[in-house]
């Protein structure tokens, strides 16, 4: 292993080499990940996504796209499964040929086990297949609030039903395809329904192991390909001992799955209103992490200056699994595009948005760059 060395106050951290092989490799050894996370763009809008692509994502180093795709694909192995309005293969090769000539690794991510409805809308996998629904008893709201008598956030699948898998490994194969993927971004975040009492299948099961298991059979289905699984962190924290509460960790002791899962699964650690540090703990449990900011740009700029410090001041074992930064985005891409170029304001939280966020975070690793 080459020799650390000491440029402008910053150690450069060489990428140890695993035990596990890890598909992907990037170049930038100061912060090897620096990603942008954002919905699929519609057809109507993916040239212009491609030209963001090329005039904003690439200059300013971004190497990992995430996009969050789930129903937005013409599929052909279960057609059933499209939104009415899809990309094309055509739209997605645009999408993969800009991302290509600018160096950057596109992964797709279609949202499993959790996330499968929102509000008051069932999404196509349980729509078209309701069999898997984890949670068949709980009736769709015509107006939905939160909280509710049924604890109804997002609708789950149930990870142990007999033709689920088959399903989704479909899914999964098509769009890893057609994108030219190495890696895969499953979600699996906010995860409330599972092992249900009433389920036939899940009831009375460890909540952890079967978090677990399911995390286990994506994360084995895309290694026997040489693929890699990413996930976002949430499940994985102890919401109780930490106090981070339901959303950005878990109450349901799906937490306890951390140790139960392969090391090689990538873990993607958000936290939107404190520079939580959590990325040690998901670095000494073995993984390898990277942090997701989203629109508070002071709270993204901390996050990235701990990355750079644990990097710095970790042993020869920790130092890679620290792997970088993902600005996450939460809003149609359409709508992103027009927040970012028309440098919008918020009414209500100012310069608290994604688009400045993602301006001043990029600034920030810019200067990394820049000091070499």
């Amino acid at each position: 292993m080459k020799k650390y060395l000491l440029i402008t106050a910053i150690i450069v951290a060489v990428i140890a080499s695993c035990k596990t092989t890890r598909p992907l490799v990037y170049a930038d050894k100061t912060l090897p990940v620096r990603g942008f996370c954002i919905v699929a763009p519609l057809p109507r809008t993916v040239d212009s996504f491609v030209n963001f692509i090329n005039n904003d994502l690439a200059p300013r180093g971004v190497n990992v796209l995430v996009l969050r795709v789930d129903f937005n694909y013409q599929y052909t192995s279960h057609p059933e499964l499209r939104d009415s309005i899809a990309l094309s293969k055509e739209d997605v090769k645009k999408i993969v040929a800009a991302c290509k000539a600018n160096n950057i690794q596109v992964i797709p991510q279609v949202n499993l086990l959790g996330h499968q409805s929102w509000a008051n809308k069932t999404y196509n996998l349980l729509k078209k297949y309701p069999e898997f629904d984890e949670t068949p008893s709980v009736i769709m709201p015509v107006k939905y609030e939160w909280p509710n008598a049924d604890s109804l956030y997002c609708r789950s699948y149930c990870p142990l039903h007999p033709g689920v898998h088959a399903v989704v490994f479909s899914l999964i194969d098509e769009i890893c395809d057609v994108f030219e993927a190495n890696a895969f971004h499953a979600g699996m975040d906010e995860v409330f329904y599972i092992g249900d009492s009433k389920c036939t299948r899940c009831a009375g099961r460890d909540k952890a192991a079967l978090y677990a298991g399911e995390v286990t059979v994506l994360r084995d289905h895309l290694a026997a390909s040489k693929k890699e699984l990413w996930i976002w962190g949430d499940r994985l924290l102890d919401g109780n001992t930490t106090g981070l509460g339901m959303w950005e960790a878990s109450k349901n002791n799906t937490w306890a799955a951390v140790d139960m899962i392969p090391k090689d699964v990538m873990i993607c650690d958000w936290h939107y209103e404190r520079a939580d540090k959590t990325p040690v703990y998901f670095a000494m449990k073995g993984f390898h992490v990277i942090t997701c900011p989203w629109r508070d740009a002071a709270v993204a700029n901390r996050q990235l200056a701990d990355i750079i410090a644990f990097r710095n001041e970790s042993t020869g074992d920790m130092k890679p699994r620290f792997g970088g930064m993902m600005q996450t985005v939460w809003t149609s891409n359409s709508n992103f595009l027009k927040g970012y170029y028309e440098n919008k304001i918020d009414t209500v939280r100012g310069t608290k948005t994604e688009w400045y966020c993602f301006r001043e975070l990029y600034k920030s690793i810019g200067r990394l760059s820049s000091s070499k």
